[in-house]
């Protein structure tokens, strides 16, 4: 979501020398040829791991001689870095107790300062920094100029599933062979309280396997890839799970083949999305007007509950019972169901007229 932001950062310095500074698991997100930078690779699990291993890397900033940091992330951390570094002109929203830590110390903007989703948030900074004269709008962010190419990606989904489960070529046929292919993402690192019920996922994908011939490939982290092989086994014998098994640039090659991706709200969810697949994502504590994926290929189902958006990481009043958890119990499959048809029908897939179903959820458009 802060793609915006660094796309007028480099159009306001056409000729600075503009280094991105980052996770490693996701800087292949970024378009480095379109922003024309590099990056450096910040790991603080392995080679930044604690004060020393942040010390190290300072002085390898430092050694860069960078003129100004530009700090899009909050954290406390990423001040901390900055100013170990010894970078002259530190810039960032004042958060985290870091404001003595940055030359420029930005105020955060107050609800309502800015349209409600988060990628102002990052243009508005640039803006109170001066370098931009006004907010422009944004309905879509995309990774990439070109048009996905289905078929290369299909293509490329039938060669990673082939060599992945070269024990089961029959299951990695059906699935590459397969009409239609959607992709779920059923975990959330953020938290259980964006997780529609897994099971309902099982369900789903059977109906869509049943009903209009659909494969499943389920995606997800490593930490999620228990969850998705648990679901498997209801989820019939055209579904196949590689969470766990792609690293963030796999997921960016193989999700383009992909008819439709259905998901929680995620981080994959806005990168399908920026790569032009249909997106069909599920939201419930979080605010969907802040935090959904743009674009015309992008929609949103929300549950209805009088507490959302808590934008709790874990639902204080699940207990387990079907009456908890409302935000995302009160979503059926009947409903996701008849909006994954639609979608998919838009696509040359079944064509049948569907109504939405449901009273208690709403599907933005």
């Amino acid at each position: 979501m802060c793609l915006p932001a660094l796309r007028e950062l480099r159009r306001v310095l056409p000729q600075a020398e503009m280094v991105l500074v980052g996770r490693p698991w996701v800087l292949d997100v970024f378009p480095l040829d379109e922003l024309r930078c590099r990056t450096l690779s910040y790991d603080t699990r392995r080679e930044q791991r604690g004060l020393l291993g942040r010390w190290r890397f300072a002085s390898k900033l430092r050694k860069e001689k960078f003129a100004a940091a530009i700090l899009f992330q909050n954290a406390f951390d990423a001040a901390l870095l900055a100013t170990m570094a010894g970078i002259p002109v530190r810039a960032g929203y004042s958060r985290q107790a870091r404001g003595m830590l940055l030359t420029d110390a930005v105020a955060v903007p107050q609800k309502g300062e800015t349209p409600p989703h988060e990628s102002y948030y990052y243009l508005e900074l640039l803006r109170r920094l001066g370098l931009i004269s006004a907010l422009g709008e944004v309905e879509e962010i995309r990774l990439g100029a070109a048009a996905r190419n289905e078929t290369h990606a299909k293509n490329a989904l039938r060669e990673f599933l082939l060599e992945k489960f070269s024990s089961d070529r029959g299951l990695a046929e059906r699935i590459s062979n397969a009409t239609l292919v959607v992709g779920i993402g059923a975990g959330a690192s953020f938290g259980t309280a964006k997780r529609w019920p897994g099971e309902r996922y099982s369900e789903l994908a059977l109906r869509l396997n049943r009903e209009l011939g659909a494969a499943s490939v389920f995606f997800g982290s490593s930490e999620e890839a228990p969850l998705a092989e648990s679901l498997l086994a209801k989820s019939g014998d055209a579904a196949i799970s590689l969470a766990g098994q792609t690293s963030l640039r796999d997921f960016i090659r193989l999700v383009p083949s992909c008819d439709l991706f259905l998901t929680n709200d995620t981080g994959t969810m806005h990168v399908a999305a920026a790569l032009g697949v249909p997106t069909l994502a599920i939201f419930g504590p979080t605010d969907e007007h802040g935090t959904r994926p743009l674009g015309p290929h992008a929609e949103v189902i929300t549950g209805v509950a009088e507490c959302r958006p808590c934008k709790l990481r874990h639902c204080p009043i699940d207990r387990g019972s079907p009456l908890n958890h409302v935000c995302m119990t009160s979503i059926t499959v009947d409903v996701v169901f008849e909006a994954a048809r639609r979608i998919l029908g838009q696509r040359g897939g079944p064509k049948e007229a569907v109504a939405q179903r449901g009273l208690r959820t709403g599907i933005l458009e």
